[in-house]
């Protein structure tokens, strides 16, 4: 089989620990540092392959590989290994691509597509044919010139707007000055109209700012009207993609026919009757690698999934980084794919060993209406929607806990934002903390370490921030179609090339604290560690921490201080 590779081809045998690996690829660096789960549909056992540091050797060896030839970086996508061990004990690797590699499903040295992508070649030839047409189409409407010349003109009537606003605010505070001091030294008729005088300059302050609008929106209405015509364009043809892309992966799905290791063959659609399967599925790593070992009769030991080139669309894949199972596609039938595997090669587990290892919270306060737990770095909040995003603090202590199935989220922490989170143990304290944190009422400090030195003592950021939903989980700054957000922040101290800062949010946008420090508009510089948002410093995580929180207990009203100490 031309896609089986020696050991060697991906570790370097010239020092004496890739010697040892080489001569004892089992057991060398075995602790695991993921498992590739799944349950067994026949016995409900879940099954479990682990990626152990000895198979990311592997990985970062065939990293080596992609970065001498430039084909491999232009374009970002997910790569694979998987450590098998053939019939005769000897060790071998195979390695896969997700997708195409530079538009074939087909590479000589590499495990081939899963069989049925033959099948409707004709017709995916055509839709994709389609789909690029939309798609230029798309690019041409979302880069029509009057979108930046709208947005421009808004800023301008925003300013001169604020100006306004400013001006009228001074007049008003001269005028109830004037109003104390003509009740003062005034009496009878020239009382009378010396106020009436100051009322008539606050109705004019006020027609001038009604009629300033009306021209604002009178400029802005024929641009608007046609930004608003080219966006129901724009969601006619994605919904035209999607039901093209819809079509022919349906057809892909009925065709594509996964083998396991007790040689049982099925396809998607049959594995998958009622789910809903994204774009792609079938034509991950993992599935390709498992299916080709398989039908090969090898056994994997080991697998390791990485991400290489370009960024990925919504910057939540970076190049030479790790990742698991993809939760929408491959995760779904990764129980199937698995059964049939030796028990020394593939881990059984009881759904309960997963809470027997997990480690206790730290409770930084507790009552019997409310609890606030210091919330670590890469942990959720609450559980995500796919099974390995289960995980989380609120389905930890639900566990934990004797009343833990009552136990509410007041409000969310960013999985890599550490500190403290606070919980409500029945519905009328979740009620009256969330009317406090949607009033503002709550006063939260957050500590953070910039990835650059910050020159301005202190200050306040307000910027319109928007959530693009073509590019989740981004969040942007956006005049035009952004929530108003506010931030004080004040530096604590300067570290080498670093700034230390304490930020004040005074409203609870998502990532606000990570816009307002990334964005040119805010402070310029990321957070050390925040990746999503450009910086490109290596960190061991998010240098973001909720520090203090302080509110009115909702039962016997008194102030409630909490403080989680900073862990950076």
């Amino acid at each position: 089989m031309v896609f089986l590779h020696p050991l060697s081809d991906f570790l370097e045998s010239d020092t004496a620990s890739a010697r040892r690996q080489l001569a004892y690829p089992t057991t060398a660096n075995s602790t695991p540092t993921y498992y590739y789960e799944g349950r067994c549909p026949q016995s409900g056992e879940i099954l479990r392959l682990p990626r152990t540091p000895f198979v990311e050797a592997i990985a970062r060896g065939l990293m080596k590989y992609l970065a001498t030839d430039e084909r491999y970086s232009r374009e970002g996508k997910m790569y694979g290994v998987l450590l098998v061990e053939l019939p005769s004990g000897e060790q071998r690797i195979l390695k896969a691509f997700s997708g195409l590699l530079n538009g074939s499903s087909i590479v000589e040295g590499w495990v081939p597509c899963i069989p049925g992508r033959e099948q409707v070649a004709l017709d995916e030839a055509s839709v994709l044919v389609e789909l690029e047409t939309i798609k230029q189409k798309l690019i041409f409407l979302k880069q029509l010139p009057e979108r930046q010349q709208y947005e421009i003109l808004s800023r301008e009537f925003e300013l001169r707007l604020q100006e306004m606003s400013a001006r009228h605010q001074n007049s008003k505070q001269q005028r109830h000055e004037k109003r104390l001091k003509f009740c003062e030294t005034l009496t009878g008729e020239s009382l009378t109209v010396a106020l009436e005088q100051l009322d008539e300059e606050s109705r004019q302050n006020g027609i001038e700012k009604r009629r300033f609008k009306r021209l604002r929106d009178e400029a802005l209405r024929s641009l608007k009207q046609l930004i608003e015509t080219t966006d129901r364009q724009i969601r006619e043809l994605k919904q035209l993609r999607k039901e093209l892309s819809r079509k022919l992966q349906a057809q892909m799905h009925a065709s594509y026919s996964v083998v396991n290791f007790l040689g049982q063959s099925s396809s998607l659609q049959q594995l998958i009757p009622k789910g809903s399967m994204p774009t792609g599925t079938g034509d991950c790593c993992a599935p390709k690698l498992l299916h080709c070992a398989a039908t090969h009769g090898l056994k994997p030991l080991a697998m390791a999934e990485f991400w290489w080139g370009i960024s990925s669309n919504n910057q939540d894949k970076f190049p030479g980084e790790f990742y698991g199972a993809c939760a929408e596609r491959c995760q779904q039938f990764m129980g199937f794919l698995l059964s049939g595997l030796p028990l020394e090669n593939v881990e059984t587990t009881d759904v309960s060993l997963h809470y027997q290892q997990e480690k206790k919270l730290p409770i930084i306060y507790e009552d019997e209406w409310l609890i606030a737990v210091n919330k670590p770095a890469g942990l959720l909040s609450v559980p995500g929607r796919y099974r390995d995003r289960q995980d989380s603090i609120l389905s930890r202590l639900r566990h934990l806990l004797p009343d833990g199935e009552e136990l509410m989220a007041v409000h969310r922490l960013d999985q890599d934002t550490s500190g403290i989170l606070l919980l409500a143990r029945d519905g009328q304290t979740y009620r009256q903390l969330s009317q406090q944190f949607q009033q503002r009422q709550v006063h939260k400090v957050y500590e953070a370490v910039l990835a650059g030195s910050l020159t301005t003592e202190s200050g306040v950021i307000e910027l319109p921030l928007w959530g693009n939903p073509e590019n989740r989980p981004h969040q942007q700054v956006d005049w035009q179609y952004g929530k108003p957000s506010v931030t004080h922040f004040q530096v604590v101290a300067k570290e080498g090339n670093y700034t230390r800062v304490e930020f004040i949010p005074l409203t609870g946008r998502t990532h606000q604290l990570r816009v307002h420090a990334a964005d040119k508009s805010g402070l310029g510089i990321p957070i050390l560690g925040d990746r999503l948002y450009g910086c490109h410093v290596e960190a061991s995580r998010l240098h973001l921490h909720a520090r203090e929180l302080c509110f009115q207990h909702p039962q016997h009203g008194k102030a409630l201080y909490l403080e989680a100490k900073t862990p950076f």
